[in-house]
């Protein structure tokens, strides 16, 4: 019976309780609507002038929401009521004005339609309705974010967590990113590498039956495809020299320049044809050209040069011929050309070569590394411009054929693609330039990585619909990225210099808006071999120092590895 008093003095002393006594909090996005933090002073075509209140920006710091936290700031987002739709926009730079007050440029990312209690949804890209100014200025919440940042149903891969989110996935749409091409770019120690070998693990996951060819110049992602990949270096690649093209041809066997290089140039063309067309039923061959991928050997192209030098009436005009003749006889010999001249691949191994480089079946293993480490310096690029041409070739002619589009991934793409058009190796610069240009349409993606963009051909950035860009130290390399980035895109790229390792802006067609994501970790077993050494460690280490001396020289001396 004394439970009623004691039940009717709790209810008294809870209506009494002053609402004075509570520590003032900061509202919310989930308990009531957020204040404005600002309104609309100007409006652009692709972005506006925002004036924002500087207390209400300050209280909002302490919300438990990390969205709406950093709202208002460089980089983050805000969110203004057209109609029935929900406009976002990115903050891009922030000033004091002359009175004082706050003002910010913003750049339009897309809208959606304002549901229920004004939740957000169907976001999408692009905007139809631009408010107008003194409309409201409202923070983003994180349930908005989750919105905005919601994979649909197109094939996509998660890569990592959305800035300044705990929980909200970034995610690449793999269609939408491969068909456009892409580029992966960042100083060197930025976590480049594991990032790349993240992004391609993801892929190989939701796509097990790819074809990816990878080019390796530096032997670290041998490491870390080792379920998913085949690794083909100088002791297992057999890449048959009558492969490459006359360009190829001559980047390799010319040694001279200016008019003499001409006048070789024309011998090489009428002795590769005959050593091409010598002993072959051309009835089966509706044309061929010097460029054409038919076996010769490499015998006949010096004795049809030996033939055609005794031709001649003077013996003054034998130079062009010996020296092609030397050239050949060099490469005969020397056992650094072994995986590409030797005498063992004159056999049509076309159709095996194309089917173990593509993955074509790819047995559950989509990934091919090319490790071209040890390739002679001299003919690295002539290398690498072969089996990207084979690649886009093979794409060109098996169009009737049922398609399986390819991935060629470029690491250390500035080696190949440089700015300067002097420079040599210029074959594989033209063959990834007309990839870049029109390899979408034979259904040939190009994926380039650099820490160099500034040294990279015009154009060339320009051409990939999708841009994950990662710390860069360079102002030019930073003016670079930021002419290739979209229009709204750009206020991230004030943020580039200041991005920790592992962290990057996606932009482009691989992504819904712009996003600030940082790389899921990555399994030490799918690393590649790119970690720095820890000098202040290993300095306090020794022992066994004759055992490495004796077998690093025996592995330099016989060119193992």
């Amino acid at each position: 019976m004394d439970e009623q008093p004691n039940l009717r003095n709790l209810v008294e002393e809870i209506s009494n309780f002053s609402e004075d006594s509570v520590v003032p909090r900061v509202p919310s996005a989930t308990a009531k609507a957020l204040p404005a933090i600002g309104r609309v002073t100007e409006i652009a075509g692709s972005g506006s002038q925002i004036l924002m209140d500087a207390a209400t920006m300050l209280a909002l710091q302490a919300d438990s929401d990390p969205s709406v936290s950093m709202s208002g700031q460089v980089g983050s987002q805000v969110k203004m009521a057209v109609g029935d739709s929900w406009l976002i926009a990115n903050v891009r730079t922030m000033k004091i004005g002359d009175a004082g007050e706050i003002l910010a440029a913003i750049d339009f990312l897309g809208e959606g339609s304002k549901g229920s209690a004004g939740r957000m949804t169907n976001f999408r890209r692009g905007v139809t309705r631009y408010p107008i100014p003194g409309c409201d200025v409202l923070p983003v919440t994180t349930e908005d974010l989750r919105s905005v940042f919601a994979a649909d149903n197109s094939p996509h891969i998660e890569i990592g967590t959305v800035y300044p989110t705990e929980d909200i996935r970034g995610t690449l749409y793999v269609d939408q990113m491969l068909s456009k091409h892409f580029a992966i770019l960042g100083s060197t120690g930025t976590g480049k590498s594991t990032s790349v070998a993240l992004i391609l693990h993801r892929i190989s996951q939701l796509s097990p039956e790819g074809h990816i060819v990878m080019i390796d110049p530096h032997g670290e992602y041998s490491a870390a495809f080792n379920d998913c990949g085949e690794l083909f270096n100088v002791d297992n690649l057999q890449l048959p020299y009558w492969l490459m093209n006359f360009e190829e041809h001559c980047e390799v066997l010319l040694t001279t320049s200016g008019a003499e290089r001409q006048r070789d140039g024309d011998i090489l063309a009428k002795t590769l044809l005959a050593a091409r067309t010598k002993g072959k039923n051309l009835e089966t061959l509706v044309k061929v050209t010097v460029d054409s991928p038919i076996p010769y050997l490499l015998t006949d192209l010096s004795t049809i040069l030996t033939n055609e030098m005794g031709k001649l009436d003077r013996a003054g005009d034998t130079a062009p011929f010996q020296r092609l003749k030397t050239k050949i006889d060099e490469l005969r010999a020397d056992p650094r050309y072994n995986f590409m001249f030797s005498g063992m691949l004159v056999s049509d191994s076309m159709g095996s070569f194309l089917a173990k480089l593509f993955r074509l079946p790819s047995h559950g293993r989509p990934i091919s590394i090319v490790d071209v480490s040890g390739v002679p310096s001299d003919i690295t690029s002539v290398v690498v411009s072969v089996l990207a041409r084979m690649v886009f070739d093979y794409a060109l002619w098996s169009r009737t054929e049922a398609q399986r589009p390819l991935l060629l991934v470029c690491e250390e793409a500035h080696r190949y693609v440089p700015k300067d058009e002097t420079s040599s190796g210029q074959a594989v610069r033209r063959i990834l330039e007309r990839i870049a240009k029109e390899g979408r349409k034979y259904g040939v993606s190009l994926g380039l990585i650099t820490q160099r963009p500034s040294d990279l051909a015009e154009g060339v950035l320009s051409q990939c619909g999708t841009i994950i860009a990662m710390r860069l130290n360079n102002d030019r390399d930073q003016a670079c990225v930021r002419a290739a980035m979209p229009e709204g895109a750009r206020g991230f790229l004030d943020a580039i210099p200041a991005l920790r390792n592992r962290e990057c802006i996606v932009c482009g067609e691989g992504v819904a808006i712009p996003i600030r994501v940082r790389f899921d970790d990555l399994e030490p077993e799918k690393r590649p071999a790119s970690s720095d050494p820890s000098f202040a460690t290993l300095w306090r280490e020794t022992g066994g120092e004759e055992g490495i001396i004796n077998r690093t020289i025996k592995r330099w001396r016989g060119h193992g590895r």
